[in-house]
């Protein structure tokens, strides 16, 4: 028998550097795809949870101001917070909602509370408006939350909540 070839084959072990930078781009492409749909539930999570502190909220304010007549809702929401530990309620921490809640921000949206008004000589605060918006818009959420007094829940689309109070887009 006679070779022909006598030079040794190498034999190739692992991936070459093409190999690896083709998978890594078909990665690139499937996660590019990809990564909307997976933000989408969060971000409906994240605004079903804003619609229900509005609603938590507004709640605590009809409490708050049957619990303290003479200072009628509170315009922060701190008011409506847990109180120091080791001290009771008070019109300045009122324990009707939970610290995250009272301190502003939750689950991708930020809290304000904002147009109170006053009546009377005792200046008891008769309005309030409650907003939510999107700590990173199109991340966290896509539309701000709104409501007052009334009730009455609203959005706007755009994720301004000086636009949702004066917008009619009923919840």
């Amino acid at each position: 028998m006679i070779k022909i070839f006598s030079a040794r084959k190498r034999r190739q072990q692992g991936f070459s550097l093409i190999e690896l930078l083709i998978v890594v781009a078909i990665i690139i492409v499937i996660i590019t795809f990809a990564l909307p749909k997976l933000t989408q539930p969060t971000i409906q999570a994240n605004e079903a949870s804003a619609i229900n502190s509005i609603a938590t909220i507004q709640k605590a304010e009809v409490m708050y101001a049957s619990r303290y007549p003479m200072q009628g809702f509170t315009c922060t929401l701190s008011a409506l917070g847990p109180p120091p530990p080791g001290q009771s309620a008070t019109t300045g921490a009122a324990d009707l909602i939970d610290s995250r809640l009272a301190g502003g921000a939750k689950d991708g949206y930020t809290f304000g509370m904002l147009g109170c008004t006053t009546a009377g000589s005792s200046n008891t605060a008769v309005t309030y408006q409650i907003t939510a918006t999107p700590i990173a818009p199109g991340q966290t959420g896509i539309r701000a939350f709104c409501s007052d007094q009334s009730g009455n829940k609203k959005y706007d689309p755009s994720g301004n909540a000086q636009a949702c109070l004066s917008e009619n887009n009923l919840l």
